[in-house]
């Protein structure tokens, strides 16, 4: 058989349509959503990312903004930043983007954004609600997971959920989300890493499989039993002379060997990666309709 094709992209463009609906509602009552990214170093990644996210909110209304800082930023600096954003009216989310260098003391920057602006959803006050069941902000990308399982009417509720990799950004959230006692979760859930024995054989027992532990390619199709739902979290840079930028993108997941053993998967690039952004301006859009609530923490 043949898997059915998770189209993250297809997902997205509904989800920013649906917010763009949302944006003009709120500009209507004199609420602008804002976004400022904060982005040090030039790491090609991170600019790529940034671009997109900035593309993303110009084309639904959302007001962003991105301020540049070398890679000698220092702590203090950052930190004014975050504390002149968190006192902006203007701005609903601070997003300040990933590696940091390595003498910046990236916990305390992520403790320093305002609960309320952490449309990222790392701040402990807002990882803690989500355990909790009552979230404010959930983790982009883990929420863009639920978010395809939701959409494409995948319940996980009863079923297995094995999930590669145990990331404070993808694996952990994740694994607490699908947990939930409460619609679209119900799951079983277990959780692989490295130190994991027999990893093949937990593996083929998931009904759902997530990979997310940044090895190309890992995730084989004897690692997956027929019919299982394959989704592919991993986004890696790999050498190849056919092309002609010299490389290509690949998942976690063999696509090609994966694609006729699954029921459903997410292809790479397309699948989990557009909706990171997605649940980034979804999480932007609900801090700014809080804001237009008189809605508060506290």
């Amino acid at each position: 058989m043949a898997a059915t094709i998770i189209d993250g992209k297809k997902i997205s463009d509904e989800i920013k349509a649906e917010l763009a609906i949302k944006i003009d509602k709120l500009k209507k009552s004199g609420i602008t959503p804002g976004l400022t990214a904060i982005l040090v170093g030039n790491n090609p990644a991170s600019e790529s990312y940034v671009k997109s996210k900035a593309k993303a909110c110009a084309k639904i209304g959302v007001y962003s903004e991105v301020i540049r800082r070398s890679a000698e930023v220092s702590q203090k600096e950052l930190e004014d930043i975050v504390k002149e954003l968190n006192r902006r009216h203007d701005i609903d989310g601070i997003l300040v983007q990933s590696p940091l260098p390595t003498h910046i003391d990236e916990l305390a920057i992520t403790l320093l954004i305002h609960p309320e602006k952490d449309v990222d959803g790392f701040h402990p006050y807002n990882v803690g609600l989500m355990l909790l069941g009552r979230p404010i902000f959930l983790s982009c990308t883990p929420y863009g997971v639920m978010e395809l399982l939701r959409r494409y009417n995948i319940d996980p509720s009863g079923r297995e959920v094995v999930i590669v990799g145990r990331s404070n950004i993808v694996g952990k959230p994740l694994g607490a989300m699908l947990i939930q006692k409460q619609k679209m979760a119900n799951a079983t859930v277990t959780i692989c890493h490295s130190q994991t024995a027999n990893i093949k054989e937990v593996c083929r027992r998931a009904d759902i499989l997530v990979a997310a532990m940044g090895r190309p390619q890992f995730i084989k199709a004897d690692m997956i039993k027929n019919g299982a739902i394959v989704i592919d979290v991993g986004i890696n840079r790999v050498e190849d002379q056919k092309e002609e930028r010299g490389y290509k993108i690949v998942g976690d997941v063999d696509y090609e060997g994966c694609f006729d053993r699954a029921s459903f998967i997410t292809p790479v690039p397309g699948g989990v990666g557009p909706m990171t952004i997605a649940m980034l301006l979804t999480n932007t859009v609900l801090s700014a309709t809080r804001r237009a609530n008189n809605w508060r923490i506290g």
